[in-house]
């Protein structure tokens, strides 16, 4: 995804405690990607996020973008421009989603992707900070809300590495030579891994165990993740990752978190 996407998980927290990182671990291969992507199409790309507020109610953001992939030396130019934002949120959580989203919309983000898929960059990222700054500023200043001023700091104090990062997450998502969280690897760190053919698709799924600060209490945690990847263009077409609450006496879960990246058909 785009610099506003990326910074969506950075602005739900305005709704919700971050949940903990997934577990990672090695062993064998059992996956390698082939990479071609749809040169010359249009492609839609939704990422939507539903995440429990403060009220124990799930609130959702989804993120509409427009992709286009073209030929670039000896890789691919990919151009993302974010078309619009559907929210349930509530008016304070909009309100500070808005600020930093509304100057994204309509912007062109241009990525360079290595023709193997393995490595994506942002093309000119200084000029695309520099722009993001520039429109958060000008918006709070519009709009009369001094808290733009103190965001438009904050993401000028990332370091350059971390805001590559933020904006680039969702693209590599998109991208499976690129994505890491695929389990491409037999894992034996407390994950549960496999992987399945259907058709032009492969599947793969992988079940963490890990922990959360619900309240006072430490509480056990549950993340299912599921990816999958078109074997012809090695895009992840539609990839889901839930994180459930464990209840305390062991029966029932309670869905806490969920995001779906997902290409759609272009309109």
């Amino acid at each position: 995804m785009t610099a506003a996407g990326a910074l969506l998980g950075a602005l739900l927290l305005f709704a919700a405690d971050p949940l903990p990182p997934p577990v990672e671990g090695a062993a064998t291969a059992i996956a390698h990607f082939h990479f071609a992507p749809p040169v010359g199409q249009p492609m839609a790309y939704r990422v939507t996020t539903r995440r429990i507020g403060r009220d124990g109610g799930l609130i959702n953001f989804s993120l509409i973008y427009a992709l286009q992939w073209e030929p670039l030396g000896r890789g691919y130019r990919l151009q993302a421009v974010l078309q619009r934002i559907d929210s349930d949120a509530p008016p304070e959580v909009t309100r500070a989603l808005t600020l930093m989203l509304e100057p994204m919309v309509g912007q062109e983000i241009a990525y360079l992707v290595a023709a193997d898929g393995s490595r994506v960059d942002l093309i000119d990222p200084d000029g695309l900070w520099e722009r993001v700054i520039a429109r958060i500023e000008a918006a709070g200043a519009e709009g009369g809300r001094p808290e733009a001023r103190q965001l438009a700091q904050l993401v000028a104090a990332l370091p350059a590495a971390e805001r590559d990062r933020l904006a680039s997450a969702d693209i590599r998502a998109l991208i499976a030579p690129a994505n890491g969280d695929i389990p491409v690897r037999a894992q034996d760190a407390g994950a549960s891994v496999s992987m399945r053919h259907g058709g032009t698709h492969q599947t793969f799924a992988k079940i963490e165990q890990a922990s959360a600060v619900v309240g006072a209490a430490d509480r056990p945690l549950e993340i299912d993740n599921l990816w999958t990847v078109d074997t012809a263009t090695g895009l992840v077409v539609r990839e889901q990752r839930q994180s459930w609450i464990i209840e305390p006496d062991g029966d029932g879960r309670t869905l806490v978190e969920e995001r779906v990246r997902a290409i759609e058909a272009a309109p």
